[in-house]
């Protein structure tokens, strides 16, 4: 039986040896298939794609892990116009049009130094060595993982093809390379070959052809067995108090905006220096405090659509007027003399509306596409939404619980804002006109999206992270006019029996809730429509504040549903990329987006205004990024003013194997849940702290009502900082720096009031 060779480009040769072959370099060739072979060119290649798909077939051992990496060190891309010379790549690889077209010339200069027999016989193998740089593989090929390694003159080639490239076409060897090890070993098939060994096999060429764990959904999201995303993060800034919000001014500058909760607002350029003065400091002003879980402070910033313009930008922050606490909404104006410094005394009070407790604050600022100014408070605070009937939450003549939606434009005279005309409760008695939706509990960070790149579809639509009370976070879809259903329900669950009995609730149900085995307080994401990481088009990513849980929806277009996928940290060599890492701090306070639609997460290692552990992560899909410069942009200048500050990363790649996951995946609610009874307010909370009935409670003061529980710190995908503990705290414990633990008595009174009492009680 004739025997051909089936390389990289699907073309056949004739088999140099008349033993029989590998499974890894040949297939046998029946007369049926090969009469559907076609001769392209003078070289006498043959294309044939039935053989490629039988090599592609042969099954070989695993390699330890994928990792797809180019010699740029960044994944590999499709390359967004046609190879003409390595078609084999023109679907997925390293190469775009332009280095195609550079390989092919070397091509030409190489084949110059031979005749026609020479030409017939080596062309296929100096095409597909030379093609090897847009391999998918291409790093692996040429031992470039690491940059601090010398690249490979040639890449990594199997012995048995190498073999037979030094008997057919040894002389090109010069032409190909001017290594002198390898020119000397010109007439040395022996050394020759083992130079160009690869320490790992499964990725010589072309047996990496073969292997099905290499070629299987190449270019797609990678997923562990239980399919969880794997995905990778870039440190973008660090030392940061509690950072909570990070936007950027859409000016063209691509600069990026941090806010702290002390009241601190730094620039930072696209090059990721920080302007050491910062450019809002109303410190003074902002109500926060150093305790953990302290939700009051700076809570929110967003810039005018047309900020280039008018330069004007709108912050919401907790302040203490005599003895009530409020929420306040400014706008200030940048300096005119400096872009990179707000005009402190521009301040003017948009809004103001009091807090009657310490907890729930909201703190979304932002601008929809329709240009009005969208606000998101909370309910008030407390357990339960406790005032008035029904709460505040459900009575649209209040402020709290609500979306507020007003206009800001042209506010220099007159009225500081006005009510947009289709706000659904103009006109309605009792209704404040601001409200644009209600029934919330405290919404914490919302997105506008952007829209798919192409289509645009789902442009405009406003995403929310709603924070749950006992049993679920949601997510939520905002429209006109609706109502959420807190405190009637909390996530698709009845909360408050009557009302979620009540025939007139008409609420609108999450797009996904998750129960708090999976973790306590959501933090609302992005859908994510940026340049870089294609794959992740239309991904809505979000995260969970209190059990660090990166997560992920992705809309089924024809039933409208939402699939969930837990995100991970990719784990061996999955994110083993120059920059890259694959841990996070544990409590995740925000996302943001870029100017060019770029994905990242704020979080940090302890959850206090003082703390400056918080870092800004961008994220990064490994497994496939955007042409080279399709996402170039030019960012308008920048004049300084101030010294600047070069950006230090802090952070390192970790390659431990994760830990066993605790959690169970989650399964989406249903639409309906059995109605739960509840107990009224009070008794609800006493519960909920572990007071006994008979105890009566304490009205002390509340400087915050959250404190963060034990944590497990053994989470598939997710690496902590700092010591790993396999003990959980008793029942009533706080866990102390240092890791000792100190257990409190139980008592009486709010959470805030039983973690500062075990504090005092540690000191």
């Amino acid at each position: 039986m004739r025997r051909y060779y089936c390389n990289v480009l699907g073309h056949v040769w004739h088999s140099p040896f008349t033993t029989t072959m590998t499974t890894a370099t040949c297939v046998s060739i029946r007369p049926s298939i090969f009469n559907r072979l076609s001769v392209v060119g003078s070289r006498g290649a043959c294309c044939c794609y039935y053989v490629l798909l039988f090599c592609m077939a042969v099954s070989l051992p695993p390699p330890a892990a994928s990792h797809p990496q180019c010699l740029d060190f960044k994944p590999p891309f499709a390359p967004d116009q046609p190879l003409a010379f390595c078609q084999q790549y023109g679907a997925f690889g390293c190469c775009d049009a332009a280095r195609d077209s550079q390989l092919r010339d070397r091509f030409y200069r190489v084949m110059d130094h031979t005749d026609y027999r020479g030409y017939a016989q080596c062309a296929t193998y100096v095409q597909d060595i030379l093609c090897q740089e847009c391999s998918p593989y291409a790093a692996h090929l040429f031992d470039a993982e690491d940059p601090s390694t010398p690249l490979r003159a040639l890449p990594g080639l199997c012995p048995e093809y190498c073999s037979q490239f030094w008997n057919t076409c040894k002389t090109m060897v010069p032409h190909l390379t001017d290594d002198p090890t390898l020119t000397s070993l010109q007439e040395d098939q022996t050394g020759f070959c083992r130079h160009l060994e690869l320490d790992d096999s499964d990725y010589c060429y072309p047996r990496i052809l073969s292997n099905h764990q290499l070629s299987q959904n190449l270019g797609r999201v990678q997923s562990d067995p239980e399919g969880c995303l794997q995905l990778c993060l870039e440190e973008v800034a660090n030392g940061l108090r509690n950072p909570l919000a990070m936007v950027h001014a859409n000016d063209g500058t691509h600069r990026f905006f941090v806010a702290e909760q002390l009241g601190l607002v730094w620039v930072y350029l696209p090059d990721r220096s920080k302007v050491h003065r910062p450019f809002l400091n109303i410190t003074k002003a902002v109500l926060t405090s150093p305790w953990e879980g302290d939700e009051r402070g700076f809570l929110g910033l967003t810039f005018h659509p047309s900020y280039k313009y008018n330069g004007k930008l709108f912050v919401y922050y907790s302040v203490e007027v005599g003895f009530d606490e409020r929420i306040r909404i400014s706008q200030f104006r940048v300096s005119s003399t400096d872009m990179n410094m707000v005009d402190h005394s521009s301040e003017r009070i948009i809004l103001e509306i009091d807090e009657p407790a310490s907890n729930h604050n909201g703190g979304q600022l932002l601008f929809a596409d329709d240009g009005f100014l969208y606000i998101f408070t909370g309910d008030g605070g407390m357990a339960g939404d406790p005032f008035g009937t029904h709460g505040n939450a459900q009575n649209k003549s209040a402020l709290l619980g609500k979306v507020l939606r007003i206009d800001v434009d042209d506010n220099d005279r007159g009225p500081l804002y006005r009510i947009p005309a289709d706000n659904p409760f103009v006109g309605e008695r009792g209704a404040r006109p601001e409200v644009y939706a209600y029934g919330v509990r405290n919404m914490w960070r919302c997105s506008v999206d952007r829209g798919d790149p192409s289509t645009k579809e789902g442009k405009g639509r406003l995403f929310c992270g709603d924070v749950g009370q006992n049993k679920y976070e949601e997510v939520d879809i905002i429209e006109r006019g609706r109502n959420y259903g807190w405190r009637a329900k909390e996530g698709f669950s009845c909360y408050d029996k009557k009302l979620c009995a009540n025939s007139t609730l008409d609420d609108v149900l999450p797009i996904y809730a998750y129960p708090h085995k999976m973790g306590k307080s959501v933090t609302g994401g992005y859908v994510y429509r940026g340049c870089e990481y294609p794959n992740l088009n239309g991904m809505y990513i979000f995260g969970d504040f209190m059990s660090g849980r990166l997560m992920s929806l992705q809309e089924d277009r024809q039933t409208s549903g939402w699939t969930y996928n837990q995100v991970c940290m990719g784990v061996g060599q999955t994110c083993a990329f120059p920059g890259i890492i694959n841990n996070y701090h544990p409590y995740i306070i925000s996302f943001a987006e870029d100017e060019a639609g770029e994905l990242y997460f704020l979080s940090t290692e302890i959850p206090s205004a003082t703390s400056p552990s918080g870092v800004v992560y961008k994220v990064v899909d490994p497994s496939r990024r955007a042409p080279p410069r399709q996402c170039h942009y030019d960012p308008r200048p920048v004049w300084v003013k101030s010294k600047l500050i070069p950006f230090v990363p802090q952070e390192t790649f970790t390659g431990v194997e994760p830990a066993t996951k605790h959690m169970g995946e989650p399964q989406p609610q249903p639409t309906e849940s059995p109605e739960v009874q509840t107990k009224d307010w009070l008794q609800e909370l006493m519960d909920l702290l572990g007071v006994p009935t008979a105890a009566p409670p304490t009205s002390t003061p509340s400087p915050t009502s959250t404190t963060r529980p034990p944590r497990h710190t053994k989470r598939k995908g997710r690496r902590r900082k700092g010591k790993q503990r396999t003990d959980e705290p008793r029942d009533g414990a706080v866990r102390l720096a240092g890791g000792e633990e100190h257990v409190c008595p139980t008592s009486s009174g709010d959470m805030a009031s039983r973690v500062m009492s075990c504090r005092e009680t540690a000191s």
